[in-house]
């Protein structure tokens, strides 16, 4: 029961709504990469594979009424052969006259030019204990006939030849004939059996290399493929080893440089008045261990590196405690001696005596360098009239004081006036200077007063 029985109302009263007819859907097509969307809209979807033309839409080729075509099947003759062959075939005639001319694929026969040689030519270049004139002959008569096809030659060759063999026989004769008719070897420089000669050895090596590649298993093949992986792996970890190493090293140098700067005295910076003892890392370069020809860390790693190398890097670190202007002074004194700054033939003694060398340099230089300093020091106690002896400020402020009043007069002058206690104490130093005392001198006689004449 519905609504409209409960009031009474008839069922089709009212005109039954019109169904809608559903739409077809077109076939939604993705556009394709690769296609321009105003392209893709002007076909109408993708191009066909092939193209389609309808063949009533071409132009025919209009026949003239006056031309008679027939075929006929006549006899025919070929440049190309020497044996004068009469073939026939289909041939199309045009008002009853037959073609006429060679054959027209006999421009397609193509032969090689092989050399020709005299009997005084083979006798006077072309001889060769390995080979006869007759199989020579042969040969050459084999190469016309088959065009180089040193396959097919091998295979009619009367004699057991390899391939190698007759094609050396060959190129050697065909060189050396090309080699005497020339006015000179700068005229034939530019042709192909001149300027690349054949190599035998060459060719076999390739052939039995190119043999046992295509023979292999595929398990030989997997195992190969395994040892290249393995040797591909090995080379990046070395190469990342090496990376890491260097980089430490760098970090290390870069630290010791700083460190060096600071604790290290250099022995172009000692002032020649110090009293104190140099350090001991100046007069003694440090040393390497065991035999003096200690390996480089950054070089251990390697298996295999030269010695040069390794050398440059310690003479680095043995003089790495020295200033630039000593590393130059020790360079210069090797000079001076005779001695090469870089060995010659850096075998491990020499290596290991060059360094020795240099150490000794060094410490001889800075043991001059100390003996400069004390001779210094003895030349200027000479010259003074006694030694300063150390005090305390306030005391060498009170003997600075004493010293100037022993200069001062008396409290009258010449003219009769006072010198004023402003005056005395403007010229007096201050209590606390710091300046170093005047250089003793010898005192003068003292002036008389007015009332002592």
């Amino acid at each position: 029961m519905d609504a409209k029985d409960i009031l009474g109302l008839s069922k089709t009263s009212f005109s039954a709504p019109q169904e809608k007819k559903p739409r077809p859907q077109k076939d939604s097509q993705r556009k394709p990469d690769g296609i321009s969307r105003e392209v893709y809209a002007l076909t109408g979807g993708l191009a066909p594979l092939m193209p389609s033309v309808d063949v009533s839409h071409l132009k025919r080729q209009s026949q003239p009424d006056n031309e008679k075509i027939t075929w006929r099947w006549l006899p025919f003759t070929s440049s190309a052969r020497t044996d004068n062959l009469q073939l026939y075939h289909w041939v199309r005639i045009v008002n009853d006259v037959p073609p006429t001319g060679d054959y027209s694929f006999a421009k397609y026969n193509k032969s090689v030019d092989i050399v020709k040689y005299t009997e005084e030519e083979y006798e006077k270049y072309l001889t060769d204990p390995m080979w006869t004139k007759e199989e020579t002959d042969k040969l050459f008569d084999l190469c016309e006939r088959f065009d180089l096809r040193f396959i097919v030659i091998a295979d009619r060759f009367p004699s057991s030849r390899t391939v190698e063999e007759l094609k050396d026989r060959y190129y050697s004769v065909s060189r050396e004939i090309l080699l005497a008719r020339a006015a000179s070897s700068a005229d034939v420089a530019g042709h192909p059996l001149v300027k690349e000669p054949y190599n035998v050895e060459q060719e076999i090596e390739r052939k039995r290399a190119l043999s046992m590649v295509l023979s292999q298993t595929k398990q030989q093949e997997r195992k190969d493929a395994e040892v290249l992986a393995e040797a591909k792996r090995i080379t990046e970890s070395r190469m990342i080893d090496k990376g890491a190493e260097e980089a430490e090293l760098h970090a290390t140098s870069t630290v010791g440089a700083e460190n060096a700067e600071r604790a290290i005295v250099d022995v172009e910076s000692v002032s020649p008045s110090s009293n104190n003892q140099l350090p001991t890392a100046v007069v003694a370069p440090p040393t390497a261990t065991g035999d003096g020809t200690s390996t480089p860390s950054s070089l251990r790693l390697l298996r295999v590196y030269l010695r040069t190398d390794a050398l440059d890097q310690m003479v680095q670190a043995a003089s790495s405690s020295a200033g630039l202007r000593t590393v130059k002074r020790v360079e210069q004194t090797l000079q001076d001696l005779g001695v090469n700054v870089k060995p010659k033939v850096p075998t491990k003694s020499v290596c290991a005596e060059h360094l020795e060398l240099r150490k000794e340099i060094l410490t001889l230089l800075n043991l001059q360098k100390q003996l400069q300093n004390k001779e210094a020091e003895a030349s200027s106690l000479r010259d003074n009239s006694y030694t300063d002896i150390p005090s305390t400020p306030k005391q060498r402020a009170n003997r600075g004081v004493d010293q100037d009043r022993s200069f001062i007069p008396d409290s009258l002058s010449f003219g009769g006036e006072r010198v004023g206690k402003r005056d005395q104490k403007r010229k007096a130093p201050g209590r606390f200077s710091e300046a170093p005392p005047s250089p003793p001198q010898s005192k003068r006689p003292r002036k008389f007063k007015a009332s002592d004449g």
